[in-house]
């Protein structure tokens, strides 16, 4: 079976009681609500990754602020061929603040659109579960940089 690492940086940016996402499209098709960020390129500092991925997905220059903690996530997927892939995602997630640009879409991306959703509304909206791992590391900030999985 074949095994893949993913490394990705994501940023929760908070403003005035909002927080930034961008739109993807969803496996089983939709739209589903992300955290800016993204895959982390060969040799390049998560940090940069972040701010890279933010730039453009959203059109906003950010300043990392913290290391908010990460996320590991590992499961077996369908590949190709009727073969399986073992992946593996390790996810940084990090606080950022907005320093320049204007909120746009992204185009020719993998996300379609970026917007400023009220925190109170999120848990409404069609979301990534990576979203709220990150708003528990944001509010919790724990020591070890890892929250315990929500239980089910």
């Amino acid at each position: 079976m074949r095994k893949k690492l993913r490394v990705a940086a994501y940023a929760v940016c908070v403003r005035d009681g909002q927080l930034l996402l961008a739109r993807s499209p969803a496996a089983g098709g939709g739209h589903e609500w992300v955290l800016p960020g993204g895959g982390m390129d060969h040799g390049e500092h998560p940090n940069d990754t972040v701010v890279r991925e933010l730039e453009e997905e959203t059109g906003y220059h950010v300043e990392v602020t913290g290391l908010l903690g990460m996320d590991s996530l590992h499961h077996v997927v369908p590949w190709s061929y009727r073969r399986k892939v073992d992946h593996h995602g390790l996810r940084i997630v990090y606080e950022a603040r907005i320093v320049g640009g204007e909120l746009r879409d992204e185009v020719g991306g993998s996300t379609d659109m970026a917007a400023w959703h009220p925190l109170d509304d999120v848990s409404g909206l069609t979301r990534v579960p990576l979203i709220d791992t990150a708003l528990r590391l944001w509010r919790e900030r724990p020591s070890v940089g890892r929250v315990d999985p929500a239980p089910k």
